[in-house]
C-alpha cells in the first residue's frame, strides 16, 4: 500500500556493556600459593549499520524502536577471558542519513557498502591477574567492564537518483517515468495518484545509464508543509539534474507559466541549493494541446531565464528519446551525485574526576555522595580487600572530594554513604 513508503524513523541503539573481570586463585593439588588467574571480561556487542539494495523504505523502523546488542561475559578462573557479546547488525536502504536526534548533525551518509559501527560495544574489566606486582602479590580485585555506547538518531531516506522529475499533480511525471524506463508507478487521471517516490533505471546507450525519481506533485505552500511536497522534498536534495514536467494542454485550464514559476519558488523557499540546480524543461502533452500559445510562452519565459524546453508527449511516446539523450549529455558533465559529510562529533562522558560530586547532608547526619564517575569508580573496587579499599580512599583524596567535603564542616567520625557503601570519616 502507499502508506507503506515511510522516510523518515527515530530510533535508540544501546551496544553491549563489557563484561566484569573476575578475582580468582590458582587451584591445583600440591600447588601452593598458585597466584591470581582472573580472566577478563569479554567485550560488548557493538551497533553495526549495513546498506541493504533491496530495502527502499524505512518500515522496518515503524514498530520496533530500539536496538541493544548483548553484553560480554564475564571473565573467568584459570585465566579464561568472557565471550564477547554478539553485534547487532541493522539494516538500512542506500542513501539514508543518519543524525543526532538533540542536535540533528549528520553522523553518517549511509550511501556507500562500507558497514558502520554506529555504537561501540564496552571494553571488557581486566581480572586480577593483571594487577600482581611484586608487593601486591595476592590482588583481590578485578575492574568492570565498561558500558557500551547509547545513541538516539533519526534516519532519513534521501533517495540517490541522478535526475528529479518535478511538478504540478497529474502533469505526466509518472507517465514519463513509466515510458523511458521500467518502473510501474500507478498512473491514473487524478492528483496526488503518487503518494511516494519511484525510482527508475534509464538506459540510454552500451555503458549509459542514470536514475530518474519520480516525486509526490508538489504544490503552492509545499515548503510551508502544505500537500504531499513538503515531505519528499528532501528526496531531490541529491539530484545532480532536475527535469521540471509542465502540463501546456491546457485540459485543466492552468497557466503553463504561472505552474513554472510557482514550482521553481516552492524550491527557492525549500533550499536555494535546490532551486540553482540545473534543470531542463519539458511541455507535456502537446499532442492534446487545445491553446498552441501556451507552448510559446513558456518556450519565450524558460529560454529567457536560461533553461532548455523540450515538447513531449510521454503517453505518446513522442519526443522522449530525444529528451532521455539530452538528460544523459547533461548528467555527463555534471559533478556526482552529493554524499553528506558527517558534522557530529562524539562528546566524552563527563565520567572524569574533574567532573562534581552531588554531596549533601541527610537530616540524621549522613554525608550523602553520588556522581557518574563514582559510581563508575566504585564498579572497580573490591570492599572485602584491604588493598583495593586503600586504593579507593587514594582515589577519593586526589580527586580533591576529601578537602571539598572538610571545607563544608565535615567531622571525624561522621557517617558517609555512597550509594551501597557507607564508612566512617577520619582525616
Amino acid at each position: 500500500m502507499a502508506t507503506s513508503f515511510i522516510d523518515k524513523a527515530r530510533i535508540t541503539v544501546q551496544a553491549g556493556n563489557g563484561g566484569n573481570g573476575v578475582v580468582a586463585f590458582h587451584r591445583e593439588k600440591y600447588v601452593a600459593a598458585g597466584g591470581p588467574d582472573g580472566g577478563d571480561g569479554g567485550r560488548g556487542g557493538s551497533i553495526i549499520l549495513v546498506v541493504d539494495d533491496n530495502m527502499s523504505t524505512l518500515m522496518d523502523f515503524r514498530y520496533k524502536r530500539k536496538y541493544v546488542a548483548s553484553n560480554g561475559m564475564d571473565g573467568q578462573g584459570a585465566r579464561k577471558s568472557g565471550r564477547d557479546g554478539q553485534n547487532l547488525t541493522i539494516k538500512v536502504p542506500r542513501g539514508t542519513l543518519v543524525r543526532d536526534a538533540e542536535t540533528n548533525e549528520i553522523i553518517k551518509d549511509m550511501s556507500g557498502s562500507e558497514p558502520f559501527v554506529l555504537c561501540k560495544g564496552g571494553r571488557g574489566g581486566w581480572g586480577n591477574m593483571h594487577f600482581a606486582t611484586p608487593t601486591r602479590q595476592v590482588p583481590r580485585f578485578a575492574k568492570a567492564g565498561l558500558p557500551g555506547e547509547f545513541h538516539d538518531v533519526v534516519l532519513e531516506l534521501k533517495l540517490l537518483a541522478d535526475v528529479g522529475l518535478i511538478g504540478f499533480p497529474n502533469v505526466g511525471k509518472s507517465t514519463l517515468l513509466s515510458v523511458v524506463s521500467k518502473a510501474q508507478p500507478k498512473i491514473a487521471n487524478y492528483h496526488f495518484t503518487t503518494l511516494f517516490p519511484n525510482l527508475g533505471v534509464v538506459w540510454v546507450d552500451e555503458g549509459v545509464s542514470f536514475v530518474m525519481a519520480d516525486i509526490p506533485g508538489i504544490i503552492e505552500g509545499a515548503s510551508e508543509g502544505a500537500g504531499l511536497g513538503h515531505d519528499f522534498l528532501r528526496h531531490i536534495d541529491r539530484c545532480r539534474l532536475l527535469v521540471h514536467v509542465v502540463d501546456v494542454s491546457g485540459s485543466e485550464g492552468r497557466d503553463p507559466v504561472a505552474d513554472f514559476d510557482a514550482i521553481n519558488e516552492e524550491l527557492k523557499h525549500y533550499s536555494v541549493n535546490l532551486a540553482e540546480r540545473p534543470q531542463i524543461v519539458c511541455a507535456n502533452k502537446v499532442d492534446i494541446m487545445e491553446n498552441p500559445e501556451n507552448l510559446e510562452r513558456l518556450r519565450q519565459h524558460v529560454e529567457t531565464l536560461g533553461y532548455s524546453l523540450y515538447e513531449i508527449s510521454a503517453a505518446a511516446y513522442q519526443g522522449t528519446r530525444e529528451l532521455v539523450k539530452k538528460v544523459a549529455e547533461a548528467l555527463s558533465v555534471l559533478p556526482p551525485v552529493t554524499v553528506y559529510e558527517p558534522e557530529y562529533v562524539p562528546k566524552t562522558p563527563a565520567v572524569d574526576a574533574s567532573a562534581p560530586l552531588d554531596i549533601q547532608r541527610a537530616d540524621n547526619g549522613t554525608w550523602i555522595v553520588e556522581g557518574p564517575w563514582l559510581q563508575r569508580l566504585m564498579a572497580n573496587v573490591n570492599f572485602a580487600d584491604y588493598e583495593s579499599r586503600m586504593w579507593f580512599d587514594r582515589a577519593l583524596r586526589e580527586s580533591g572530594l576529601f578537602q571539598q567535603m572538610e571545607e563544608m564542616g565535615i567531622q571525624d567520625g561522621d557517617t558517609v554513604s555512597m550509594y551501597d557503601f557507607e564508612f566512617e570519616y577520619q582525616r
